[in-house]
Order: C-alpha cells, then sequence, then structure tokens
C-alpha cells in the first residue's frame, strides 16, 4: 500500500520538526520531501505531528491465563488506539512467560491479532519465584526481546548476579522492578500523612529506592546495564541520577500516573489510583518531572495492567494492584509539552526513540526505514470514559477527566492499524 502523508510537521531523525511529508510504498519510508506523489491513501496531516511510531517497553496483557481481563488482541488494539506500533509485554501471565513454548504463542497470538507489534518479555527466574534462572538462550530464539522480574522482583541478590551475567552472554536486556519486599510488606499505599489518615498500611519510598540501588550495583558487578522500570520516588531519582553522572552505564522509565497525579487521589479509599509502586507525594511527582526534564528518566511507560470491576470495587486492602493505560498515555504525555516542560521531539525520544534504544527496534523517521509511524492531533480535546476504552478493563482513575491531545493514525510496517474516525 503507498501511503502519502502530508502537511504535517514531522520529527524527522536528526532534523528535529520539519514542515514537510512523508511517502511510504512496500512498508518502507520512500522519501521525506516537499513533493506530492500518487498514492493509493492520502492522510492530510494539517496542524498535527507525525512521530516516529511509539513505543511502550512495559505491558501487561494476562494472556495466557487472565483472558478476563485482557486478551493480546484487546491489549494490542489498545495499544493501536492509544498511538503505539511496538508494546513489550510483561511475564506475569498464567503459566508465566518462562518457556519458549509460552513466547512462541504470545508472538503468534499477537501477528494473528493484527494490531501493534507485541514483543514477549519472558522471566528472569523459572515461575517468577526467583529461585532457579531460565535458559534464556532458548527464550531468545523463540521470540523474547527482554527479560523481567516484574511481578515479583528477585530478593535474592546472588540469583539476580547471575541472572543479569546470563543476560548478558545473550545481550537481552534485564528490566528490573526494583524493590525490598521485605519493607513493602502488606503495604497498599504510600506511607506518610495520607496512608496513616486513611488507616492504610504504607509501602515507604525506601522500599523502591534500596531496591534499585541494589540492581544498580549488580548491573556495575556484572558490568552490563540494567533498566529500572516504573520509577515513583524522588530517593529513587537521585540515585539513577548519581549513578548515570558517575559514568554507570542505567537506563530507567516512568508512567504518566507518576507525574500526574498523587497520592491524594486515593482519598476516599479510591482503588482505581491503587498501583505498585503507589502514588506519592507533591515532591516525589515534580521530582519525576524534573528527571524527564533533565533525562535523569529516558522513558515514558505505561505499565498498563488491566483488571476486572471484581477485582477492584472490593475493600481497598483487597483491591488488586494496576490501572489501564495504553489509551491514555499520549494525552497526559502531551501536557508535558503543554506546559513547557519537554517539546515534541524531546516527548518523541521518551516514548519512542529511548525505549527503541533499550530493546534494539528503531522507530525513527528516515527514509529507508521501516513506516511506524503514530500522527498527532494536538489540539482535540476529549473525556475519558469507561464506554470509549477498546480495552477489556476500564481500571482508570482517569475517567471523567478532560484531556488534550489525541492519536489520529497510527500506521505499523506501512499498514494502517488504527484511524479514529474509522
Amino acid at each position: 500500500m503507498r501511503i502519502l502523508i502530508k502537511n504535517g510537521t514531522c520529527l524527522v531523525f536528526g532534523k528535529g520538526e520539519q514542515k514537510t511529508n512523508i511517502y511510504i510504498e512496500d512498508q518502507i519510508i520512500k522519501e521525506i520531501s516537499s513533493e506530492e506523489k500518487d498514492a493509493d491513501k492520502v492522510i492530510d496531516a494539517s496542524g498535527m505531528y507525525v512521530f516516529p511510531g511509539l513505543i511502550d517497553v512495559h505491558v501487561h496483557l494476562r494472556e495466557p491465563g487472565q483472558e478476563y481481563k485482557e486478551t493480546i488482541e484487546s491489549g494490542a488494539k489498545a495499544a493501536a488506539k492509544g498511538g503505539f506500533t511496538d508494546i513489550c509485554c510483561m511475564p506475569n501471565t498464567i503459566p508465566v512467560n518462562d518457556s519458549p513454548s509460552i513466547t512462541s504463542f504470545i508472538k503468534d497470538r499477537a501477528l494473528t491479532a493484527g494490531f501493534s507489534n507485541v514483543h514477549p518479555v519472558a522471566s528472569l527466574t523459572k515461575g517468577l519465584k526467583g529461585e532457579e534462572i531460565c535458559d534464556y538462550g532458548e527464550l531468545k530464539q523463540a521470540g523474547a526481546i527482554a527479560l523481567s522480574d516484574d511481578g515479583r522482583p528477585v530478593s535474592d541478590s546472588g540469583v539476580m548476579r547471575r541472572a543479569v551475567e546470563y543476560a548478558k552472554a545473550f545481550d537481552l536486556p534485564v528490566m528490573c522492578h526494583s524493590e525490598e519486599l521485605s519493607l513493602s510488606g502488606k503495604g497498599v499505599m504510600n506511607e506518610g500523612v495520607v496512608s496513616t489518615r486513611l488507616g492504610l498500611t504504607g509501602i515507604p519510598d525506601s522500599a523502591e529506592s534500596l531496591g534499585v540501588k541494589r540492581d544498580i550495583e549488580i548491573g556495575c558487578l556484572v558490568d552490563y546495564p540494567v533498566h529500572i522500570a516504573h520509577v515513583s520516588a524522588k530517593k529513587t531519582i537521585e540515585i539513577i541520577r548519581n549513578a548515570k553522572k558517575s559514568g554507570t552505564k542505567v537506563t530507567a522509565e516512568t508512567a504518566p500516573h507518576y507525574f500526574t497525579l498523587t497520592e491524594d487521589a486515593i482519598d476516599l479509599f479510591n482503588t482505581y489510583a491503587k498501583m505498585n509502586p503507589p502514588l506519592r507525594t507533591e515532591s516525589d511527582r515534580l521530582a519525576i518531572i524534573e528527571a524527564l526534564k533533565d533525562n535523569t528518566i529516558d522513558i515514558i511507560a505505561t505499565d498498563h495492567a488491566p483488571h476486572s470491576d471484581e477485582e477492584k470495587i472490593v475493600p481497598f486492602e483487597e483491591a488488586a494492584f494496576g490501572i489501564t493505560g495504553l489509551e491514555t498515555s499520549l494525552a497526559l504525555s502531551l501536557n508535558l509539552v503543554f506546559s513547557g516542560i519537554l517539546s515534541m521531539e524531546e516527548l518523541a525520544e521518551k516514548m519512542s526513540i529511548n525505549p527503541g534504544k533499550v530493546i534494539g527496534i528503531n522507530n525513527a523517521l528516515f527514509e529507508g526505514n521501516h513506516a511506524n509511524i503514530t500522527i498527532v492531533n494536538p489540539d482535540f480535546e476529549w473525556t475519558v470514559t469507561r464506554e470509549g476504552f477498546i480495552s477489556k478493563s476500564k481500571n482508570s482513575p482517569f475517567t471523567g477527566k478532560k484531556l488534550k491531545g489525541i492519536c489520529e493514525y497510527t500506521i505499523k510496517n506501512g499498514n494502517i492499524i488504527w484511524s479514529r474516525n474509522n
């Protein structure tokens, strides 16, 4: 299919914002110029931004095992709606993605679905039990793009060291859910004034920061960079910032809810704002924004964690951790541009270029590259509603919130997989 994207402000690799046209043929960006070529589909992107295809390195798709929450198809379609051409799905499925058969199953289901590219992230240890490492060579051959302990961090530092050493041998990125479980215990929200007022058991920020410090130290010991997932705390940011200043190779991500909300969102025991790591204080939120600005945090990911209403409309202590995020992430992140914190080009780096560097995918806009493209309308205003979600789960603390900015088209490998008006 031949596609012409015209009149858009394109974030062209190495050249920044350019008012130009992009011509796509045979799944490839054939030409970036002011010329208008004959095409089967012409997209007038006037007033819009043409991004490299967005990449989300942290998604939970629930299949196999919990298809009532999300399936690979529904999650990949929600991702396409959110502007993501590529998503990485975490291994905490049932059974855990710790074997080539599960990895292959995920890849096959995603290909059949035909929406966003789905890249399986396999488990660091068998069954996510933190005891015995998996066969990373076989997992990579089956299609695993990275390894993670997300869902249940590896507590044994000796096991973690061996896992990172083995991952290094196969050049597989290690994505760390950094948490000191003995400190987080049975906590259900951030430990502080709000948890005390509500009478809820808290999770101290040190549970995250100590876990991050250990994982970075193990990366240094092995001489292999680790990726720190879902950063939520100011203490954590200082550890990562100091590590980078000293020359340590480490990357980090945060999610839109951490730079948009605080623990105050839990007032009246709102279970839709319950997540792990938890929402923290205004001081933490501002620190995350500053860390995005100075590149201490490299990536914006969603940590899309769909749950059913039955798992959320329960007493706060019993509710599942996590929120759905694929369909709101872009608009929430655009607020960083509207408020002058990031430029559009910098946002593209956080949501496409930098995540791609971690997992070895390059969606940058240049002639000859594969055509993975997200077209963004920055002026479109909309309200988050339960009915509007494509995801099977509706567990969002942003329902009812008015947002600005939306994905108009998602193009994967030269094919339109999402169009807002079709």
